[in-house]
């Protein structure tokens, strides 16, 4: 209102989406709606720090312990009652209902682009069905893949506003039914976890906050996930893997000094300077191994700049 009275726009011409990307957020969507009325353009799922939000929040009860990152899709039961409430109250209160990001980074390796593509393909059938008015995507080459699959449905209708999914109960159950998306642990994951939070801690420390790691786009929200799922698995007792080995700190130990040294190798090989790639190995120590768990990776990242 200021802005607008400021200079000399109409009341409601500023318009605003808001990212429902905590797990708080999702149960008050109406509110948040009716809060900005007039300014409001839309709610757009913000699938990965909604994950993230998750983990942080409940991240003291052992019946919220995520499994491998890659298995927390957006077709587990507690994903994808989190999107259709989404789509149902938007357009309740006539207001545009944005799906999520598809992060895949087109690679040089067409067969990866391939299967890659069709996944993308298939998350954006998902959104237009559950009827989500629009996505968005990490990279131009998926814009055509996503508005393929969007014009098929809305044809030449600029949303699909009139859907109302009034087929759509979801309950506050569903919401938390983190267990929904299964409790496989593995070797795998817990590398990966460890590589990309590498990565990533190395690549922000160095500027450069939305980075491409093994052909997906990484920001601060899909690291947060990594981190806090570490922290998470090494503070709740009996955590174990596919393979039946508790996840204890030695185990984790063993890995991320394994995880280290295939990156610090690869970053000699290429010339790469060091200095970045230490100070996150420093950073991801503090985050995963300390008994208090931080709210957010940059507050103690911010300590290194």
């Amino acid at each position: 209102l200021f802005a607008e009275r400021s200079i000399g726009l109409n009341r409601g011409t500023i318009k605003a989406t808001v990212l429902i990307e905590t797990i708080l957020a999702v149960f008050e969507m109406e509110e948040i709606i009716y809060e900005l009325r007039e300014h409001m353009a839309g709610l757009n799922a913000g699938r990965w720090d909604y994950i993230f939000s998750i983990i942080k929040k409940f991240k003291n009860h052992r019946s919220f312990v995520t499994p491998d990152r890659n298995n927390i899709t957006m077709a587990v039961p507690f994903m994808n009652a989190y999107a259709q409430l989404l789509v149902k109250t938007c357009h309740k209160r006539n207001v545009h209902a944005m799906g999520g990001m598809s992060a895949f980074i087109p690679s040089k390796d067409e067969a990866v682009n391939k299967i890659a593509f069709e996944k993308v393909r298939q998350d954006k059938v998902r959104e237009v069905l559950h009827g989500f008015d629009g996505t968005w995507v990490a990279h131009p080459r998926l814009v055509e893949i996503a508005k393929t699959e969007f014009d098929k449905v809305l044809e030449n209708a600029p949303n699909q506003k009139s859907i109302m999914r009034h087929d759509v109960n979801v309950s506050a159950r569903d919401l938390l039914q983190v267990s929904s998306a299964g409790h496989v642990i593995t070797e795998q994951g817990v590398r990966t976890n460890i590589n990309v939070a590498l990565l990533y801690l190395e690549s922000w420390l160095r500027g450069v906050g939305a980075a491409a790691i093994h052909n997906l786009m990484e920001d601060a929200a899909t690291a947060e996930i990594s981190r806090a799922q570490l922290w998470q698995w090494l503070n709740h007792e009996n955590v174990k893997l596919d393979d039946g080995r508790v996840f204890s700190l030695d185990l984790y130990l063993k890995l991320y000094d394994e995880e280290l040294n295939l990156l610090l190798t690869q970053f000699r090989k290429e010339g790469k300077d060091l200095t970045y790639l230490n100070r996150a190995e420093e950073l991801l120590d503090k985050l995963v191994l300390s008994d208090d768990f931080e709210d957010f990776l940059t507050t103690k990242a911010y300590q290194y700049l």
